[in-house]
């Protein structure tokens, strides 16, 4: 049985590496082209600054938050501030896989004591990783099952946590092919806080241990609204001197989506000449691809990193190009209407939460299998609208700039399903407290 378990996890390994060479390629273009992948490399190969490591052998052993990306770093900023408060004399590391998110931590989660890019999965590169920062406990948000990273917990015994955790359909059937040794894999874990019932329930179907699993909601549902920042101010101050209204905010748009919004706001634009579009991709390699397709299609652009806040706007200025990192939440502030991407494309959705929490209503697409429950819930509440078509995101723009007494309504819904459903935090608090305190017993 020990030999079986070897072979795998050596199969996986080395199945690891032919990826990584076979997408070589792929990783060098982008690489070169937008400045990815290759930066942090060295570092998520276990090459980590020594004074990481030179801080962790001076304190007991570090909490390590890892989130991926920008969503799941604002999720867990909340989360990272009640951990250094409870347990200051702990370090608090934090981890992402994307640059966008490294620099979005470094922003919401500047408190921290170390910023790090989270190791490729193997287990030489994970060893390093833990000698540098000395984890007494991780936790992981969402589900990002890593088999090496786990197994070198487990051995360390350093318990880890999945806040959070998710596992969309379509990974549950990428799972089920390999159950076997997903459900090695999941048994090294501590605690699945799952979102949903049904997601503990796919967890459960994959092998995790029941005892270990149970439901405890969103991170994100925690999240605090957004506050008003700079670039809403100076939306405000349009709305006010050059009477552009309604302000549109498109959040985190993907390939494929820039000509809907486009084709619904020209929709809008008919019925109200002063409407303003802040246009917001979701990934900083469209900003310039997003750009393009406005200018091409006519439309007077503006870009926000090339624009200071004392610039005027004429009415021929249809077009914000949002291509700035971590200023979206605080554009919501000042939007009459909102639309969220990476759901008209078949990207899985992205989060409607932080407009909601402002009491704006959401518009999303109907791909949004990654927050399948939420989006049901929110149309349940009648605190969103899905959509399919350009026709019918104008349509539902143009409505509740119609009839403004129903897009309150629908805000105070989506307001109040947000508080319906808080209380994720307290509950990984509760387990993190509960670990760290059997870790000091020992």
């Amino acid at each position: 049985m020990r030999a079986a378990r070897t072979l795998m996890y050596f199969a996986y390994s080395l199945l690891l590496a032919v990826g990584l060479i076979v997408a070589l390629p792929y990783f060098a273009v982008k690489g070169l082209r937008h400045g990815k992948y290759w930066p942090n490399l060295a570092q998520r190969m276990g090459r980590l600054p020594r004074e990481l490591g030179e801080a962790a052998a001076k304190s007991p052993g570090a909490i390590w938050i890892h989130a991926v990306s920008v969503g799941e770093v604002v999720a867990a900023a909340p989360l990272a501030a009640q951990l250094k408060q409870i347990f200051p004399q702990r370090r608090l590391i934090v981890s992402t896989t994307t640059i966008a998110g490294q620099r979005m931590a470094r922003e919401r989660i500047a408190f921290a004591d170390g910023w790090i890019y989270f190791p490729l999965d193997w287990a030489w590169a994970v060893r390093r990783f833990f000698r540098a920062v000395r984890p007494a406990l991780v936790v992981i948000l969402e589900v990002e099952i890593w088999p090496n990273f786990l197994r070198v917990a487990r051995r360390q015994r350093v318990p880890v946590i999945f806040a959070s955790a998710r596992v969309s359909e379509r990974s549950f059937r990428r799972y089920r092919r390999v159950r076997g040794f997903v459900r090695r894999v999941l048994r090294d874990a501590s605690a699945f806080l799952a979102q949903t019932n049904e997601d503990a329930q796919r967890l459960r179907a994959l092998g995790a241990p029941a005892e270990i699993v149970s439901v405890g909601g969103n991170l994100k549902f925690d999240a605090p609204a957004p506050e008003r920042n700079a670039l809403a101010e100076w939306l405000e101050k349009r709305r006010e001197r050059e009477q552009r209204e309604p302000i549109i905010v498109a959040g985190s748009v993907v390939a494929g989506e820039e000509d809907v919004v486009l084709d619904a706001f020209a929709q809008v634009r008919e019925r109200h000449p002063g409407a303003l579009l802040v246009l917001a991709p979701r990934k900083p390699e469209r900003f310039a691809v997003a750009g393009d397709i406005a200018e091409m299609r006519g439309w007077g652009l503006a870009r926000r990193s090339a624009m200071d806040f004392t610039q005027e706007f004429d009415r021929e200025t249809g077009v914000l190009l949002l291509d700035t990192i971590g200023e979206l939440a605080g554009a919501y502030t000042a939007a009459d209407l909102v639309f969220v991407g990476g759901s008209l494309a078949p990207a899985g959705g992205h989060n409607i939460l932080e407009p909601a929490a402002l009491g704006k209503p959401p518009v999303f697409g109907r791909h949004m299998e990654n927050f399948r429950e939420i989006a049901r819930r929110f149309l349940d509440a009648g605190a969103g609208v899905q959509v399919g078509t350009a026709n019918e995101l104008a349509g539902a723009w143009n409505r509740w700039m119609d009839d403004p007494c129903a897009r309150e309504t629908a805000g105070r819904a989506a307001k109040e399903l947000m508080e319906r459903n808080r209380g994720a935090l307290d509950r990984v608090i509760d387990r993190a407290a509960a670990l760290l305190a059997t870790e000091e017993a020992k």
